[in-house]
């Protein structure tokens, strides 16, 4: 891994620059190390003396002072030869995979093992995505020594002034109270929290109840080994999830607004309803993930016999760009993953059990309805209802480009091997397909696996004229007795 000379690994004390922890400008400098050497380089370069086209970041932290940001850039990244005795570790990534440049820099506060990749996630350039990558479950955790100098809460009255003055912040065995969030919307720039001992949270009945809200810039999310976050699904769980029944938190995890930042090696439990909401982010890297509900398989006496946990997405994924997940295990019983809007978004690596498979939608009738640039590849979906699928919503408008599922397996699909459908309504299908949301460019290339029962094979059912530039190579599901249908291409079903 190229350092760009790496802040953490040498913060000067010569040449009069400040304690980067005590000043904002530096702190910026040194939190968002890579994107701190890229400004530099041509900073330096070009002599700048105007603060013309500098990332906000800086330009905020540095009080919009050229004298500053150039201090910053020689203190910081050009070479100042002092190292200041206290400074933590360079933290370097074990795994091999070829990370958009952001995602090289894990922490400034911990040490961090990644396990080995279970994808190969590359570039994040769909084309660039590997075909050869085998999924392993779950993921293995990842090795996190806290670093001297953190801030531990183990008290819900604590988190508060933790968030406001601290950037390496430790939860150990929190028990949050019923009626309030793990509120980590004010983090400083460039904070690390740790998830240490098992998290727990008291019951609310509130369908607007957020357990856990995040955002920031450059923060990263982390759990030791051993850590839980266990969500009370059980406490909620009536078989209706957030279609009816009690009142429940209907997103456990919330984040949002979030720039440059990571969320890696946590291991979540039994949350109520949809899991992770992802929305307004840009460049977020989310690796190292298991989301565990299979305690909710089971019936309950308020279930009538159905699985007791319903609605409880893995990852709902809207109006963000430039989103990465990698290595993850999910065993729930709804969409594993849904894309409902935003853009240059890769899924690289993930198992998926027990749910609804991987899905685009549904588009249309919302307040963003622009899906462009998503990958799924090197996957796994068994005994779900859905192996790859997209879904529009009945006399809406939208679009939908840009789609690859690559290196996709999967067994025991209940429902639809490889499903796009343009007749949502009300939240199921009428049949009677629309063509008010267009979908193009969309490639399926080494899509294979088993279908069980009744299921379909493939059923594609466009909108007229509203499907155009479908590809498909090496794709082959068998199994479904109802074989294929096919309104799309005028070829019909792949062979």
């Amino acid at each position: 891994m190229k350092s760009f000379h790496l802040l953490a690994a040498a913060v000067p004390y010569a040449m009069g620059c400040s304690n980067w922890r005590s000043h904002a400008c530096g702190g910026a400098f040194v939190s968002s190390s890579v994107e701190a050497a890229n400004f530099c380089a041509t900073f330096t370069t070009a002599v700048i003396t105007v603060t013309d086209a500098v990332p906000t970041l800086f330009l905020s932290a540095c009080d919009g002072k050229v004298n500053h940001l150039s201090s910053a850039c020689s203190c910081y990244v050009t070479g100042a030869t002092g190292v200041e005795a206290s400074s933590p570790t360079a933290i370097v990534s074990s795994s091999t995979a070829d990370l958009p440049s952001s995602a090289t820099r894990i922490s400034t506060f911990l040490t961090y093992t990644a396990p080995a990749s279970i994808g190969s996630a590359t570039s994040g350039l769909p084309n660039s995505v590997s075909t050869s990558s085998q999924v392993k479950l779950p993921t293995e955790p990842a090795t996190v020594v806290v670093g001297s100098g953190a801030c531990t809460v183990t008290e819900y009255a604590q988190l508060s002034s933790a968030v406001a003055s601290c950037t390496n912040i430790v939860l150990s065995d929190l028990s949050m109270p019923a009626s309030s969030t793990l509120d980590l919307q004010g983090l400083q720039t460039g904070s690390v929290v740790t998830f240490e001992g098992t998290t727990t949270f008291g019951t609310t009945d509130d369908d607007d109840f957020d357990p856990i809200v995040v955002s920031g810039h450059d923060i990263t999310l982390q759990g030791t080994n051993g850590h839980v976050i266990e969500g009370n699904g059980a406490a909620y769980w009536d078989g209706q999830g957030s279609n009816g029944g009690s009142s429940k938190p209907d997103h456990f995890f919330v984040v949002k607004k979030t720039y440059n930042s990571k969320i890696i090696g946590l291991n979540i439990k039994n949350w109520p309803t949809h899991c992770f909401y992802i929305n307004g982010n840009y460049n977020l890297q989310m690796s190292d993930i298991t989301l565990d509900n299979s305690d909710g398989d089971a019936a309950n006496d308020s279930s009538d016999g159905d699985p007791a946990a319903h609605n409880t997405d893995g990852f709902d994924i809207s109006a963000s760009d430039t989103v990465t997940l990698s290595n993850i295990w999910v065993h729930n019983q709804d969409d594993c993953v849904a894309v409902t809007s935003g853009s240059n978004i890769v899924i690289d690596g993930i198992y998926c059990y027990g749910g609804h498979g991987l899905s685009i939608g549904s588009i249309g009738g919302k307040s963003n309805n622009t899906v462009d640039g998503v990958t799924f590849a090197n996957a796994q979906v068994v005994d779900s209802q859905n192996g790859v699928r997209i879904k529009t919503n009945s006399g809406t408008t939208g679009t939908v480009a840009n789609v690859i599922y690559r290196n996709v397996t999967m067994s025991g699909i209940t429902t639809y091997g490889l499903d796009v459908q343009q007749d949502y309504l009300n939240g199921g299908p009428t049949g009677d397909p629309t063509n008010g949301v267009t979908i193009k460019g969309v490639t399926f290339e080494d899509v294979t696996g088993t279908a069980t029962g009744k299921a379909y094979n493939y059923y594609i059912l466009c909108g007229d004229g509203s499907c155009s530039d479908f590809t498909y190579t090496g794709v082959s599901i068998t199994g479904g007795s109802s074989g294929g249908s096919c309104n799309y291409p005028s070829s019909g079903c792949p062979s």
